[in-house]
């Protein structure tokens, strides 16, 4: 048997000697071809940035949307190529009026033609020179790896896109985050507190920062605090739709101070409840600099401590307003215009906080048409301390319902300084049915008796054989439940309900 000896070629061409120490510019160049391998195989390309190694290559594609990404730092360099590349690249962005110094640390990309795409995809945005000189570090995104990705999901989530500069602008590390990882987790969490998949856009765009918190974090936690004292949790998701900000908020340093300091004030946990449920905005008042300062000043002005909860409860804003300044206007308008002394601004306000931002040319309008009807400055004074509301009436309104009363009703001017609340009822809807009611049945009685009362207790009213007395209204004592007068004056519903809930419905016009 004749064997056959076969040589296998040499695993090294002896063409030419082998070098005795690696060679480290041959070891990176088989690095570079490995790696724009690795990536031509296992990169999803997006346009975007220039001086990518496989830049001839994409170049000739019929797909621009599936060429290859770039490296960050382009191809592997020296010491000393690195430190070349970083003053060129530095020369060029102050050549752009953007200072470099925060990116000293930071690892730059080896061409200029990368750094040039990154500004000019971010000035394109809709971003400045001042934008990038105030966040440096979005120079440091990769177009493909950061800024592409971010931007889509955020226009996917329903960010117009002529918006998405301004949405940088406000929040730039937003384009350092990871899709997956940070943002869609944020997303989820809005959607499991019922938030309108509709408003997630609109949240994100109010409040941005909200995608740098961690769901199982700040979040989670203020929410829990809300539900704690008496929030539904299905009520959240529209309180972050009105007022996001909440969820940044830290509950021990910010929400549960505040949450205290308000029921020590007298507010029933329920009540408070519901009020920042409708009013969330509460939450980002200051504590210590604005609303401590404010109900201070709301007793120093003679503001009862009992009825602090119902002056917060009916205008919430007025723990917010710059306070002090607003009172001492509106009592020495009050007191030269109005006839009105300190004593009655107080009164007054008790019973509507609102007018302590009420235009003071607003109030004087119908002060003069009841002056105009005769009626006495002391007596007009009377009338808008018993019910302030006519400071906001409609002067026009007015009219009609005061030649209503003087032409068909034919009754006393006396009646109108007992009951000033009349201006304050619909004619049509209220007044004159009503009235025409009494007129068919030949009833005669005073205005808050046909008037200061629901539809149901009006048609009792009518089938009585007696018109029966009037019962003062339910009162709050802090501290104390909610006292009703013991009359039959409530009806079914009104007994089937909580004090708490009572007082919440009679008191608070949210």
């Amino acid at each position: 048997m004749n064997f056959v000896v076969r040589r296998k070629p040499p695993l090294f061409s002896i063409s030419r000697p082998l070098p005795l120490l690696p060679n480290p510019a041959c070891h990176a160049s088989a690095a570079g071809e490995a790696s724009a391998s690795r990536r031509s195989r296992y990169s999803t390309a997006v346009p975007g940035e220039k001086g990518s190694p496989s830049s001839s290559l994409s170049s000739s594609s019929k797909f621009p949307e599936y060429e290859l990404p770039s490296v960050t730092w382009g191809v592997i360099q020296g010491r000393k190529e690195r430190l070349v590349s970083r003053v060129i690249i530095s020369d060029y962005l102050k050549s752009l009026g953007i200072a470099p110094d925060e990116l000293a640390d930071l690892e730059l990309p080896s061409s200029v033609d990368v750094m040039s795409e990154r500004v000019d995809f971010l000035t394109r945005l809709g971003l400045s020179v001042d934008d990038l000189n105030a966040y440096p570090l979005l120079l440091a995104c990769s177009v493909r790896k950061n800024m592409i990705p971010v931007l889509g999901y955020l226009e996917k989530l329903g960010v117009p896109r002529p918006r998405l500069g301004e949405f940088v602008r406000a929040y730039p590390q937003v384009l350092h985050a990871s899709v997956v990882v940070e943002l869609a987790p944020v997303v989820k969490f809005l959607r499991g507190l019922d938030v309108e998949r509709s408003d997630i856009p609109y949240v994100l765009q109010r409040y941005p920062e909200l995608l740098g918190f961690k769901p199982e974090g700040t979040m989670s936690t203020s929410v829990g605090y809300l539900v704690s004292i008496g929030l539904w949790p299905r009520d959240i998701g529209p309180m972050v739709t009105q007022y996001p900000f909440f969820l940044g908020m830290r509950v021990g340093t910010t929400i549960k101070p505040l949450v205290e300091f308000l029921v020590s004030l007298g507010f029933p946990k329920r009540i408070l409840a519901k009020m920042l449920e409708k009013r969330p905005y509460i939450l980002g008042y200051d504590l210590e600099e604005t609303v401590k300062p404010n109900v201070d000043a709301l007793l120093s002005f003679g503001v009862r401590r009992e009825s602090l909860p119902s002056v917060i409860a009916q205008f919430p804003q007025i723990l917010g307003l710059p306070l002090k300044a607003k009172l001492s206007t509106q009592q020495y308008f009050f007191n030269l215009k109005l006839k009105i002394d300190p004593d009655g601004f107080t009164r007054a306000m008790e019973k509507m906080p609102q007018i302590v931002s009420l235009h003071q040319s607003v109030m004087l309008k119908p002060i003069e048409f009841l002056r105009g009807r005769g009626i006495p400055d002391e007596d007009v004074a009377n009338m808008v301390v018993k019910c302030p509301q006519l400071l906001a009436c409609r002067v026009e309104l007015m009219k009609n319902s005061y030649y209503f009363f003087k032409s068909e009703m034919k009754q006393p001017v006396q009646e109108l300084f007992e009951f000033p609340e009349y201006f304050t009822y619909s004619l049509e809807s209220r007044i004159k049915p009503r009235y025409q009611r009494l007129v068919n049945k030949g009833i005669r009685c005073k205005l808050d008796w046909f008037l200061n009362c629901s539809d149901q207790r009006f048609e009792e009213r009518l089938r009585g054989d007696y018109i029966e007395a009037d019962a003062p209204g339910p009162s709050f004592v802090m501290g104390g439940k909610l006292e009703m007068p013991r009359s039959h004056l409530v009806s079914d519903k009104e007994e089937d309900e909580s004090d708490e809930e009572v007082l919440y419905r009679r008191t608070i016009s949210l």
